[in-house]
């Protein structure tokens, strides 16, 4: 999804903010000069002077004349590089620095965008997504599955490994497949199997590769929503965010103080995103029953046709590490 449009104002004000201050260094640098070596002021003021003639020569087509000019100014630049050397500056001290040489802080070579503007989209999507330091811990490369039982669990007929293994490997096609085929997943399952985990993992590549992606738990979900519904000064900005993101996360559904207007809101938000063909991952400790009991069928049915359903079983991962931690 590209960027909305205030996503892209806040990193084009940030260019603007370092051509500022790189202007602002400049004419630093220029005015000690100047004050230093008072001939630096004059040779400049000269070199504007031929470069405005030698553009009048240009127009007129006067060679003989532009090649003097050119001669001139090369005179002045190499006297201006020495008098710099001799007072101890580097050859360079009285040009313009650039954050990016690259794209010289304007964000684009050309008409397409510079590769700092795609590092500079990364990083706000990563703070926009509420995952900047977890994802740094929590992502494929740190998956695990030695914390999974080998015992076959009656209520799937598979082990706590083969559960893991087959959520991994639909998490691993769901980001490889996302531009082509989006989809969404519901994972549930006990505390502390790998739900929120498996959904870091999958927040870490897509941002990577420059997706919009937001996490919520399921509380702090409904309770934006809430404000959002009821506050006089909303500007609908959130939901935006939330109904158009390239992939929302829900984690921890059922844990919220389930009402009505939940209710409403979850089934909005789910059908929302379906229409707009958006991908959500929906984690919960609720089984399948509990969650059309809680939230009405038909936010059920969405579910259930739109989504890919996984379940994954086993012990608390975290107590496991705690145990594991403490021998």
């Amino acid at each position: 999804m590209p960027l909305q449009n205030f996503q892209y104002d806040t990193i084009m004000r940030e260019y603007s903010r370092k051509q500022a201050e790189n202007r602002r260094l400049l004419e630093e640098h220029r005015q000690e000069a100047y004050d230093r070596i008072p001939r630096l002021r004059e040779i400049d003021s000269e070199v504007a002077s031929l470069s405005a003639a030698k553009a009048r020569s240009m127009i007129s087509g006067l060679d003989r004349s532009l090649e003097d000019l050119k001669a001139a100014i090369s005179l002045l630049a190499q006297e201006r590089e020495a008098l710099l050397a001799l007072n101890g500056y580097p050859s360079d001290y009285l040009e313009m620095h650039y954050t990016c040489s690259h794209c010289q802080d304007t964000g684009y070579i050309g008409s397409k965008k510079c590769s700092c503007f795609h590092r500079a989209e990364i990083q706000l999507l990563y703070t926009q997504s509420n995952l900047n330091e977890i994802l740094k811990k929590e992502n494929f490369d740190h998956f695990s599955f030695d914390y999974y039982s080998a015992t076959i669990d009656a209520s799937t007929g598979l082990s706590a490994l083969e559960a893991a293994q087959r959520a991994y490997q639909t998490a691993r096609d769901f980001v490889s497949s996302f531009d082509q085929d989006p989809r969404s997943l519901l994972i549930y399952g006990n505390t502390g199997v790998g739900k929120t985990f498996l959904s870091h993992c999958i927040a870490h590549d897509l941002l990577e590769s420059s997706h919009s992606v937001l996490y919520f738990s399921a509380f702090d979900l409904f309770d934006m929503l809430a404000r959002n519904t009821f506050s006089g000064d909303s500007t609908g900005k959130d939901n935006d965010l939330v109904y158009d993101c390239d992939l929302l996360i829900i984690d921890d559904l059922g844990t919220e103080l389930t009402n009505s207007f939940v209710s409403s809101q979850l089934f909005l938000c789910v059908n929302e995103r379906i229409m707009r063909h958006r991908s959500t991952i929906i984690s919960t400790n609720l089984e399948l029953g509990e969650i059309q009991n809680v939230y009405s069928e038909r936010t059920f049915s969405r579910i259930c046709n739109n989504y890919i359903i996984l379940k994954l079983t086993g012990e608390d991962i975290r107590m496991k590490k705690n145990y594991l931690g403490g021998k």
